[in-house]
């Protein structure tokens, strides 16, 4: 049975880049890391070369991560990644899927029009309405477009003053030109990550804040333990990541006194949180979720 050759997209180096690129070898023999700031694309024919090797010769790549920070830029290697597909590799997830969750905006407007609860969240380029909403909501999470791990967010507070608040605007308009900006809620010292495989829950874990932090993540202090969410937060999170055709997610979800809401869907998390948190191999199942289905493409059943 001739052997699949399944390449990671991600970061060399990374944790969960290289654990996953491990999971494949070990049961594959094959192992190759992508790094998509090195690769070279050809429209006609289509063709994409990394290292001396044509990646169109490969049956599918699995996308850890595409950068270390988000921006623009992150769009741009996704196409190279659906001009992938069209040579006949199997990309998971699908490009075209990870690319309305890339810029933070696309993605909000993807779940608020399917209902799903977020915060108040109000979106703009004119720095009156931010300061406007920035009001109505006491205190905001003003929030870059393209951005991870909570990198390049603020807290605004009305209570500082129009002059105060006008001054972070204008710092942050001159960078962004567009302003994200989200009520800030109180949350109970953590929110949660819920793990899709395939449409699938897998469990849940907590990101636990340091500290009085407002910030969650592991770069601000953080750290991971079980979840056990309400059957309302699972299903919750069960619609918002349906509205998206993912091979593997995480939904960011915080349990209020109102009820759940979610904050994003994402596309590059939870392998770190899924393990440290739940004791959850995401790496292992991935792979062969993928292999799975390759095998069933190559033998179809009669």
């Amino acid at each position: 049975m001739k052997p699949f050759k399944i390449a990671v997209v991600g970061l060399p180096g990374n944790w969960s880049t290289e654990i996953l690129a491990d999971e494949i070898a070990a049961v594959t023999g094959f192992r190759m890391v992508i790094d998509l700031h090195k690769v070279a694309a050809e429209l006609s024919p289509p063709c994409l070369h990394y290292q001396g090797q044509n990646l169109c010769e490969l049956d599918a790549v699995i996308i850890k991560k595409i950068s270390a920070t988000y921006s623009p830029n992150v769009l741009d290697r996704l196409e190279m990644l659906r001009l992938m597909e069209s040579c006949g590799v199997r990309v998971y997830s699908k490009p075209s899927e990870i690319i309305r969750l890339v810029n933070r905006m696309s993605g909000s407007v993807s779940l608020a029009r399917a209902q799903i609860p977020m915060p108040k969240t109000c979106m703009t380029e004119d720095p009156e309405a931010a300061l406007k909403a920035v009001h109505h909501y006491g205190e905001a999470i003003l929030k870059p477009l393209f951005s991870t791990k909570a990198r390049g967010m603020q807290v605004l507070r009305a209570g500082d003053g129009d002059s105060r608040v006008r001054e972070q605007l204008g710092n942050f308009y001159a960078k962004h030109r567009f302003f994200y900006i989200q009520q800030k809620l109180q949350l109970p010292g953590h929110d949660l990550g819920l793990v899709f495989l395939n449409g699938v829950y897998q469990g849940a874990y907590a990101r636990i804040a340091h500290g009085n932090s407002w910030n969650t993540t592991i770069e601000a202090g953080g750290n991971y333990a079980r979840a056990e969410p309400s059957a309302q937060t699972i299903e919750l999170a069960q619609r918002a990541q349906a509205q998206f055709k993912l091979s593997f997610c995480t939904v960011d979800m915080a349990e209020t006194e109102a009820g759940p809401v979610c904050f994003e869907v994402s596309a590059f998390g939870g392998f770190k949180g899924a393990h440290e948190g739940l004791g959850l191999n995401m790496a292992n199942a991935y792979c062969h979720f993928v292999l799975t289905e390759l095998m069933q493409e190559r033998y179809p059943k009669v």
